[in-house]
């Protein structure tokens, strides 16, 4: 299926106003360019209560996160990682998205400020997350109740980090994790796939781009392969809580989030994946740009509060 119209204006007003690929630019350029896009996006709805606060005891590792809080007796919490390579990308940026999450789903968000590459590679963004993760356990009275319910969620490399944080907690049996929700995620580095190499699928994010945002965040190739990097290499996916999966049918991500859905379902675990045809990557987080992202978070919230009904 060919490009929603949509997203065709979309790219093409960004190429009027000069926007270059990610992987000509520098990193600051990058961010900016993101920011950019989060102030079209706008503001999102209005929360009961909201917060930030920082995480980790050493000031060389602290970072923020945001807590959204929807009404008094929010269903859950979801422990947020927003998307960017690793590289772009802030709580800032993804505030409209959590909102709007928060709004449908009837649950808590945290949104997730964790370190960016290449001032901090891996395993910095991993470590923050896990400790995201933990604060937001240790912080359930205040976010939605000692007994809430907890699902673990991102988009592109936020999937990745939600995918890893949740194997971990698995591993280690605890935290407890009801839920895994995991849009268009990075979950393995080959960057070969029939989805990789397609020319329809080099839009906003591209072959190009993705190997400027490894090299980034795991400049050692070697490192690449471990499953706290890949987590589409773990061994054993058994046990692992019910999972979502989102993929765009024009994303250079597609058939690793499918196969990771494919894998998962192997090992035993429930999967949801809805694809959605004619999108591109980066579409769920163009919240009020694109009704496709409008679409698919609505399908995301349904399946929470179905999850945690």
């Amino acid at each position: 299926m060919a490009l929603d119209a949509e997203t065709v204006t979309f790219l093409s007003r960004l190429a009027e106003e000069g926007a270059r690929p990610f992987h000509t630019m520098s990193p600051r350029e990058a961010r900016d360019l993101l920011g950019t896009l989060s102030a079209r996006i706008g503001d999102g709805p209005t929360m009961a209560r909201s917060f930030d606060a920082n995480v980790g005891t050493d000031a060389n590792r602290t970072f923020r996160v945001r807590a959204l809080i929807p009404d008094d007796h929010p269903r859950g919490v979801i422990v947020y990682f927003h998307g960017g390579g690793w590289v772009v990308g802030s709580i800032d940026d993804f505030d409209c998205l959590g909102r709007t999450l928060a709004s449908q789903s009837g649950c808590s968000v945290v949104l997730v400020d964790y370190r960016l590459a290449p001032e901090h590679p891996y395993p910095c963004a991993v470590e923050d997350a896990w400790s995201a993760l933990n604060w937001t356990v240790e912080h359930l009275d205040e976010l939605g109740g000692t007994n809430a319910k907890i699902v673990v969620a991102g988009d592109s490399a936020g999937g990745n980090l939600a995918a890893v944080v949740t194997q971990r907690a698995c591993r280690l049996g605890t935290p407890s994790v009801a839920l895994q929700v995991l849009v268009y995620p990075v979950t393995d580095c080959d960057l070969d796939t029939p989805s990789y190499t397609q020319a329809e699928n080099q839009l906003l994010l591209s072959r190009d781009a993705m190997a400027w945002f490894w090299s980034h965040y795991a400049p050692d190739p070697a490192s690449r392969r471990d499953p706290q990097v890949s987590p589409l290499r773990a061994a054993d996916l058994r046990g692992l809580p019910p999972t979502v999966i989102v993929t765009a049918e024009h994303d250079v991500l597609r058939d690793e989030g499918e196969a990771y859905a494919q894998h998962l379902s192997k090992a035993g675990v429930t999967v949801d994946h809805i694809h959605f045809d004619g999108q591109m990557h980066g579409f769920f987080s163009l919240v009020n740009i694109l009704l496709s992202s409008a679409n698919a978070i609505e399908y995301v919230a349904l399946k929470i509060r179905t999850s945690l009904a």
